[in-house]
């Protein structure tokens, strides 16, 4: 199982997600898409990498916008499964 992460080391992995916040014990980005059928395709191929991984975000659907939310539930916090989650969802969202 992954470690959680410290404060520093989040700070650290934050500077390199410049699109992503934390709250609290997770990471969060929100996506804006052009139309809602666009963003049910950004959560379709986020749902397909998040599967391969074994490691899914939470993930709010308004319309055209989307929230996703990165935490290792498990380990009450964030840890480098959901940094490297958050750099797989950044890739997918900038296709």
């Amino acid at each position: 199982m992954a470690e959680l992460l410290n404060d520093a080391e989040v700070t650290a992995a934050l500077a390199g997600l410049p699109e992503w916040r934390r709250e609290g014990d997770a990471i969060v980005r929100t996506v804006k898409l052009p139309t809602f059928p666009d963003a049910i395709a950004l959560v379709d191929r986020v749902a397909q990498a998040a599967e391969a991984r074994n490691h899914h975000p939470d993930i709010d659907i308004r319309w055209r916008t989307l929230t996703f939310v990165c935490s290792t539930h498990a380990m009450g916090g964030i840890t480098e499964l959901d940094v490297h989650l958050a750099q797989e969802i950044d890739r997918l969202a900038a296709t």
